[in-house]
Formats: C-alpha cells, sequence, structure tokens
C-alpha cells in the first residue's frame, strides 16, 4: 500500500465529514473561543493515542500473544459496523450516550476520531511492514491534517453544505468503508489459513 492510498484510508476511517454533527453538538455549549481550544486539544489527544499505537501497537500485539491476522479480521469486522452505521444511521449515537459537560477525551478524541477501526488500521499498517513505520507516520499525518482542516471548518461546511449533502457524504464513505473492511477480512482470513 503507497503512503497516499494509506493517507485516504486513514482518512476515511477518521470520518471527520460525518463527525461534524456529534462535534458540533457536543461543542455547542461552550464559548467559541472555549470550542476551538476544546477542538485542538481533542484532535492531539487523537494524534497520540493514534501515534502510539502505530509505534508500540506490535508490542501490544506481542505481549498479549495476538497474531496480526486476528488484528486485520477484527478491524474488518470493526469497519464493517461501523460502515453500516454510516449507511443506515440508527436512533442512538453510534458509541452510546455522553456525559454532560466539556467533552474531555470521550467522545471527541476516542472513539470519534481515535475509534476502534483507526487504532486497528494503524496497528495493522505497521505490522504489515514494520520497515515503512515513516510512511505510515506521514500518512497519518495527512489524514488527521484533513481531519483537523474539516472539523476546524465544520460550522461553515455545516451551513454550506447542510444535513442532506453531509448525510450523502456520510453514507457514501460508509460504502467505501464496508467494502475496505470485507477487503481486510479476507486478507486476514487468507493470510491465517496460509498459516502452518
Amino acid at each position: 500500500m503507497s503512503t497516499v492510498a494509506a493517507a485516504i484510508l486513514l482518512f476515511m476511517i477518521l470520518d471527520p465529514l460525518g463527525n461534524i454533527p456529534v462535534f458540533l453538538s457536543q461543542l455547542r455549549p461552550l464559548p467559541p473561543a472555549r470550542r476551538r481550544w476544546v477542538l485542538a486539544r481533542e484532535l492531539l489527544i487523537a494524534l497520540l493515542v493514534l501515534l502510539v499505537f502505530l509505534f508500540f501497537g506490535a508490542d501490544l500485539l506481542r505481549l498479549m500473544q495476538l497474531r496480526q491476522e486476528s488484528i486485520s479480521i477484527a478491524g474488518g469486522i470493526i469497519l464493517f459496523l461501523i460502515g453500516l452505521r454510516m449507511i443506515f444511521p440508527g436512533e442512538r449515537p453510534m458509541f452510546g450516550d455522553t456525559p454532560a459537560g466539556e467533552p474531555f477525551i470521550v467522545p471527541l478524541a476516542i472513539p470519534l476520531i481515535a475509534g476502534p477501526s483507526g487504532i486497528a488500521a494503524v496497528m495493522l499498517m505497521a505490522n504489515s511492514d514494520p520497515n515503512r513505520t515513516a510512511d505510515w507516520s506521514l500518512a497519518l499525518l495527512i489524514a488527521w491534517l484533513g481531519t483537523a482542516v474539516i472539523l476546524f471548518s465544520a460550522t461553515a461546511l455545516y451551513r454550506w453544505l447542510g444535513d442532506r449533502a453531509l448525510m450523502a457524504l456520510e453514507r457514501l464513505m460508509g460504502m467505501l468503508l464496508v467494502a475496505l473492511s470485507v477487503q481486510m477480512l479476507l486478507d486476514g482470513v487468507a493470510a491465517y489459513l496460509r498459516q502452518p
């Protein structure tokens, strides 16, 4: 996988367009100056979490005695479920109810930006080719920067695009995630079946 393809995959997994309504609803009670600070803090926390799993995910897998195929299959299943929720949104929020007050780490940084699928994807990239950690880091930074730009301009985008356009974009990204998740799942099963 090229660095650009990895960045596009991570950008779709981070799903900034789909997260706009959730971010706006979580940040609405805060004063405008505070919103930007909280958003910057949450984005940085999410980046830090993803970088930790990118660099130390393999060690964590060895510690837990998990194989790369397990992460590929689990990541594929999680991506599939998230993609389905993006295509067919339900009444309740994807990650359950959130506590009242200013958001801190949950739900904005984790799991909306650095969710299970993002963590699984960076761990899978790091495990698939450990010699390309610099490429994976660059891909993650590109995807994170794109996410940050979209989320910082969320209010303007929401006004400009409206509910229907954002919903259509989220569903399109959901369809792409479902296709990617099936490929991840098939790759994991194929790799597992090749093992002695």
